[in-house]
């Protein structure tokens, strides 16, 4: 219930004059217009018009999404504002004002409105849950108890950063490849709808059989011209029907989780990844005073991999039965042996977040190291890969004309 509140907090329209007798006008979003007025006069705004404001029918498909990255600069400029002095809602007026994206604009008022309506801040941000995860509102939580709210949102807004740039750095060495292979198929295909044909008007000119190799690509070309429709229908239908299979079925996730990992030549870097994801996650939870099982359970699904949660998880239970963090890593037999050691030296120096810290960012290197040497390796490859299909059919093309030169000759 509470996620249906959040997507579907209306906004007012209003108008009026601020403390200073100037005239103001705006947006707020709010559960209801009679706190929007006790908001606003909260904010020493007199009220001379209020309304709710109609939605388009059309925003839901032209509204910029929230990103991850919106979150994570809207977490680091609150941090800014707090460790300013700035108080915390005077922080949200001033981050909303700079905020790009007007979806996420209007998640910050939203969380500013639950605030002032006498909401914690956790428990404002538990009223988005499709953009604050459970860690993100525990950390936040604990801040508020402890009374240090400053410091973790600082610390909450480094582990968000470092996790950014490490969802960077792996879309990075996904993108390239990716981008390459649509772009050399889409080449293909109008090589064979636009050029074949005019080759092979030239070649039925010849009166000549044509060798195998060039009457193959012609046969393609036919086939493309005649039946392009199917293929793009096929394709579309083979992409959607993945992804369907992947938001519907546990056990595919699954299986693309291991496979993930076994992968020839992305699997170190994903496994290098999800250390990194584990160290950092658990390092920030453990260092902001949160109980080893407790952070190893939230732990668990920032992995983002089925094979590492259940290996946290058990982790999780080891620990609970008074084994010694350093010991239940090394049975699950998942985790580097150089992570190991620095959980060990951490656990008996009473320096564990520091040694986790110290992990995550050697793999964080090693990952961006990683996408260097994919990157490097993979330009040649496809560059081969593009000289071949394309030389492919070129050679295809000219082969009768050189066939003909010969004979002639």
């Amino acid at each position: 219930m509470a996620v249906k509140k959040a997507q579907m907090m209306p906004t007012f329209s209003y108008e009026g004059v601020d403390r200073k007798g100037a005239k103001i006008k705006g947006e707020l979003p709010s559960r209801n217009m009679a706190l929007a007025k006790v908001t606003l006069r909260k904010q020493g705004i007199t009220i001379k018009t209020i309304r709710e404001k109609r939605k388009n029918i059309f925003e839901g498909l032209t509204k910029k999404k929230v990103s991850t990255l919106d979150i994570t600069i809207f977490t680091r400029q609150l941090a800014t504002m707090m460790k300013a002095g700035v108080p915390l809602v005077q922080g949200f007026e001033i981050v909303a004002e700079g905020l790009e994206n007007p979806a996420m604009r209007e998640v910050v008022l939203g969380i500013k409105g639950e605030v002032e309506g006498g909401n914690t801040f956790a428990g404002a941000l538990r009223k988005y849950p499709q953009y604050f995860d459970n860690l993100f509102c525990s950390l936040v939580e604990s801040g508020e108890q402890s009374g240090a709210l400053e410091t973790m949102l600082d610390r909450v807004a480094i582990y968000k950063e470092k996790s950014e740039l490490l969802k960077q750095k792996i879309k990075k060495a996904m993108k390239y490849p990716a981008t390459v292979i649509v772009v050399a198929v889409i080449v293909t295909i109008i090589l064979m709808v636009r050029v074949v044909p005019v080759f092979q008007e030239l070649f039925s000119s010849f009166g000549a059989d044509l060798p195998a190799f060039t009457q193959m690509v012609v046969n393609m070309s036919n086939w493309f011209q005649s039946y392009w429709f199917i293929f793009i229908i096929i394709v579309g239908a083979i992409i959607a029907l993945f992804l369907e299979v992947k938001k519907r079925s546990k056990a595919f996730r699954d299986f693309l989780d291991k496979a993930a990992l076994k992968a020839p030549i992305f699997g170190d870097l994903v496994y290098k990844a999800i250390i990194a994801r584990y160290s950092r996650t658990l390092a920030t939870t453990f260092a902001a005073g949160v109980p080893l099982i407790d952070a190893l359970e939230s732990t668990a699904g920032a992995t983002n991999n089925v094979v590492y949660e259940t290996a946290v998880m058990k982790i999780r239970e080891d620990v609970a039965t008074g084994q010694q963090l350093q010991f239940a890593m090394r049975v699950t037999d998942k985790f580097p042996s150089m992570a190991i050691q620095m959980v060990a030296i951490g656990e008996e120096s009473g320096a564990l977040d520091a040694m986790l810290d110290k992990v995550a960012t050697h793999y964080e290197n090693e990952v961006d190291n990683a996408v260097d040497g994919l990157t490097a390796m993979m330009e040649p490859l496809i560059m081969a890969v593009l000289g071949v299909l394309v030389g492919g059919l070129v050679i295809a093309m000219y082969l009768p004309i050189f066939q003909m030169g010969s004979v002639v000759g």
